[in-house]
């Protein structure tokens, strides 16, 4: 069945309004809207593109969009899909930054955060007790983990070059299983040279004309996040620790708390929690220049991280049923995942650290460096937070947009007391 454009446009637009609750969820919505309800993508189409997004940089689950609007009515439907999965939460955060920018810093305003900040650790821990499920299915796996999770905790060795190498054991050491089928014809490959042109200039060309014009925040945040949209395995969770060391470390765009503040008000919205990329370039222009650098700071962030995930899309896809029949690009997913787990767990730490204690100082051996926290600085108010939000999403079964709600409104009533 192939829906007219506007029934698309009803489709992903309600699909972009409900994308609440991170990937999982997100991926859930689209088969019950794109297979349950309607003959769009039958069952096995659906799951081999969730793996080829899996397998790309980027959100999955807007590429996963990306490609079923592609699949039905080609790079229109894929830019309708696409667009539709990410516009409303861009417009909610562009409000929310505007709103943090004139309260955030009010004692009232921190209190409601230190409870957002409080169930944002419980968040990071249910994404990471679920990946592990699914990605640490024997010893070999759980060693990429473990290794991962030291390499970027204790050595601070870059994100990119962490799965790089665990792609590359991933495809030597975990041999799939043979192909059932044979392998289809490829595509043409002057059709995707042409793809890659026109996305690539579209991409990088306006970033290229901010070099040259002077604009040297403006370019700075380009340039990053276009870097970013390129190491962005295993989705925005497992970028973050990267995210941070530059924004926070090297570029001094904003401070720790106001990382951690993004993040929480990501969770807040619809669509890919990748938006927080959004936020951080935002408020960076807010603090720089203004309301309307903000805007340019946004739209620049914007084009830098999505714009790619397009390209990725209308590259692919057309080899997506040579993909399937490819199991070592499996395996090598699959060594990317499990040292996805690692780096999880290190943002875990990052976040408890942080939130939980007023004081944790790095302390350094040769090339190791570990955060010991100070016993003694424990917030006692964020860790009796953290714990209620644990209870109500561990135990009671709560939403995450409901919990970050409650914990916002107990961190303020707090406050008061």
């Amino acid at each position: 069945m192939t829906p007219s454009l506007q029934e698309m446009m009803r489709v992903f637009g309600r699909i972009g309004l409900l994308s609440f609750g991170g990937p999982a969820a997100q991926i859930s919505l689209m088969h019950q809207e794109l297979v349950e309800k309607r003959p769009w993508l039958d069952e096995q189409t659906y799951l081999r593109a969730l793996s080829l997004c899996m397998l790309l940089p980027g959100p999955e689950a807007m590429q996963l969009a990306t490609y079923a609007g592609w699949r039905l009515r080609g790079v229109t439907g894929g830019l309708i899909a696409g667009g539709l999965f990410v516009l409303p939460g861009a417009f909610v955060i562009a409000a929310l930054v505007g709103l943090y920018a004139t309260f955030g810093n009010l004692p009232v305003v921190q209190a409601g955060f230190l409870g957002v900040k409080a169930t944002v650790i419980v968040i990071v821990l249910q994404a990471l007790r679920n990946l592990s499920r699914k990605a640490l299915t024997d010893k070999q796996h759980r060693a990429i983990a473990a290794l991962a999770f030291v390499a970027i905790f204790a050595l601070n060795l870059p994100f990119p070059l962490i799965i790089l190498i665990a792609a590359i054991w991933g495809f030597m050491v975990f041999d799939g299983a043979p192909a059932a089928t044979e392998t289809p014809a490829p595509p043409n490959p002057m059709g995707l040279l042409k793809t890659t042109a026109i996305w690539g200039v579209l991409w990088l060309g306006p970033l290229l004309a901010l070099t040259l014009s002077g604009q040297k925040l403006l370019s700075d945040l380009g340039w990053f996040f276009a870097r970013l949209a390129v190491v962005t395995f295993g989705g925005a969770y497992a970028v973050l620790a990267y995210m941070t060391q530059t924004v926070v470390t090297k570029y001094q765009w904003v401070t720790t708390d106001q990382m951690i503040d993004a993040l929480g008000l990501a969770e807040t919205t619809p669509g890919p929690l990748i938006l927080v990329t959004q936020f951080v370039a935002m408020l960076t222009g807010q603090l720089e220049g203004g309301a309307s650098l903000a805007v340019a700071a946004g739209a620049v962030a914007l084009w830098a991280t999505f714009v790619p995930c397009f390209l990725w899309i209308f590259l692919a896809a057309p080899y997506l049923d040579q993909l399937a029949a490819r199991p070592r690009l499996s395996a090598a997913l699959h060594g990317i995942t499990a040292s996805v787990v690692g780096v999880i767990l290190n943002l875990s730490v990052w976040f408890s650290l942080n939130v939980l204690f007023h004081n944790a100082p790095v302390n350094s051996w040769g090339p190791v460096s570990i955060p010991v926290p100070d016993l003694g600085s424990l917030n006692l108010t964020a860790f009796m937070l953290t714990g209620l939000a644990g209870l109500l999403i561990f135990k009671f079964k709560f939403g995450m947009a409901a919990t970050l709600g409650i914990m916002a409104g107990l961190g303020t009533a707090l406050h008061f007391l």
